[in-house]
């Protein structure tokens, strides 16, 4: 137990030193890429407020970040 909980620290501190080693311009790009899904985000949410379906709002969505998150919701998915 004692053994396989070092290594879970070791994992921690790598992957935490992986992330603090990113270049100025990655973390700006970064930062542009976060920006854009907030932006996409922001229009998913106006679509669905216009009364327009979900599908319609979700395949704007999904077009919108297209190369940018994880996944076809965009980086977030929730619970209905």
């Amino acid at each position: 137990m004692k053994k396989s909980l070092s290594w879970l620290a070791l994992a921690a501190l790598l992957s935490t030193g992986a992330m603090a080693q990113h270049s100025e311009k990655e973390r700006q790009e970064d930062a542009a890429r976060h920006r854009a899904m907030a932006a996409a985000h922001e229009n998913a949410a106006k679509c669905l407020e216009s009364s327009r379906s979900e599908a319609v709002c979700l395949k704007e969505l999904q077009a919108a970040c297209k190369g940018l998150a994880i996944g076809k919701y965009c980086g977030m998915k929730h619970a209905h």
